[in-house]
């Protein structure tokens, strides 16, 4: 493998699942003796020894108000990215690996007039749908279709990135697809099939786009003995665990509350996991409710114990939390969003359609019904889960 040098540009770094993406790939090169930096927002401070911080919080603070006034965002924090480039040039990096650029963080005219000018490869890891729209990072619930030929009148403005009064979806269109395909050597990377599919229908595919998927720390998620079930007073009683960072709408916490009322008098128990007081308050008494954790191994103990994972997710482009799930024996239903179909392989769990409480229902009920040898199953997939193994594609892509 060539001597090279790395730059990755992040709105996090070592949290969240972007920034701990960025890191898993960050130490594969560095066991390659590849030099690199992950630049990232200052939105939180990290401690892993190659992150750089692009700028501090009220540099992001300003951008996130005046994006709302403006309905520009992407075009503030001029200084801060003036900063990021001439830090870039001193490096000298043969390649930038771009993840999400949203974030009120960084001013896409001067990222994106310094990679057209610096004119070495550029790769673009898409965790969302921002890049091609005018505004939104995802639009399944909103069924627009307006981002494959000039969005406007966006029905999604008040949504993040948010905009309190102005519609500017179809300039932001317009200088996005400017700017992005502006780039010579761009390759357009996604964790799921689904998400390669619509950027090949939108102004990025024109590049080549290639499928690289997520994956997790196998040596973690796995199936783990613990007294979870007796900490929590669930006992021997049939545990259905739903995961989440925010919950609300767009996660089917709706379809956890819906779901309750059908199970409340059986021998069923719900348990919801990154909750908070505000969740606290629309919860009956019945579900428990675990607020957000960054332990892993508590995670790790919580899968395991379940004896299904629900995820009823509305809008999703590759779910972590359903691989961590298969990864830890237990098997996996799911709404047939975006790129989550395609991690319950054959015998791991069951899709169904969104939306629809009595199928999810059901499918949870046959699941259950085979529990144990959909256990047996989720053990062989896990193995196409490792972390290693995935994120070994972008060090054999980006230094071939």
């Amino acid at each position: 493998m060539k001597e090279t040098k790395v730059v990755q540009i992040n709105s996090e770094c070592g949290r969240g699942s972007t920034g701990k993406i960025a890191v898993a790939i960050s130490k594969q090169m560095t066991e390659k003796g590849i030099e690199n930096y992950i630049f990232y927002s200052g939105n939180h401070k990290s401690d892993y020894p190659l992150g750089r911080m692009i700028s501090g919080k009220m540099s992001i603070r300003v951008h996130q108000i005046l994006s709302r006034l403006l309905g520009d965002q992407g075009f503030h924090s001029t200084v801060s990215t003036y900063r990021l480039v001439r830090s870039i040039k001193k490096i000298q990096p043969d390649a930038i690996l771009l993840h999400n650029l949203h974030g009120y963080y960084l001013n896409l005219r001067v990222l994106f007039r310094f990679l057209r000018d610096y004119d070495k490869p550029v790769y673009w890891t898409l965790h969302d749908c921002w890049a091609f729209t005018g505004h939104c990072t995802h639009f399944t619930v909103a069924q627009c279709e307006k981002w494959k030929n000039g969005c406007r009148g966006c029905s999604q403005k008040h949504k993040y990135p948010y905009s309190w009064f102005l519609d500017r979806s179809r300039s932001l269109y317009k200088k996005k697809k400017e700017l992005f395909t502006s780039v010579r050597d761009l390759t357009v990377i996604t964790p799921s099939e689904w998400l390669a599919d619509l950027t090949r229908q939108s102004f990025l595919g024109k590049y080549p786009v290639k499928v690289i998927h997520n994956g997790i720390n196998l040596s973690v998620f796995q199936p783990t003995e613990s007294d979870v079930r007796q900490k929590y007073g669930i006992g021997n009683r049939t545990m259905i665990l739903g995961v989440a960072s925010v919950w609300g709408y767009y996660k089917g916490l709706d379809m956890f509350l819906e779901l309750y009322k059908r199970v409340k008098d059986t021998d069923v128990c719900i348990v919801l996991v990154g909750t908070d007081d505000a969740v606290d308050r629309q919860l009956p008494e019945g579900i428990i409710s675990i607020h957000r954790t960054q332990n892993q191994k508590e995670l790790a103990e919580l899968y395991s114990a379940a004896d299904v994972f629900v995820n009823p997710t509305r809008e999703e482009n590759y779910p972590t939390v359903n691989m961590e799930a298969i990864a830890c024996g237990t098997p996996v239903v799911t709404f047939r969003t975006g790129g989550a179909p395609e991690i319950v392989l054959e015998g791991c769990g069951a899709v169904t359609d969104r939306n629809t409480i009595d199928s999810l229902e059901e499918k949870i009920n046959q699941t259950l019904q085979n529990r144990q040898q959909m256990s047996l199953s989720c053990e062989k997939a896990s193995k196409s889960f490792d972390e290693v193994k995935c994120f070994k594609e972008y060090v054999e892509l980006i230094c071939h």
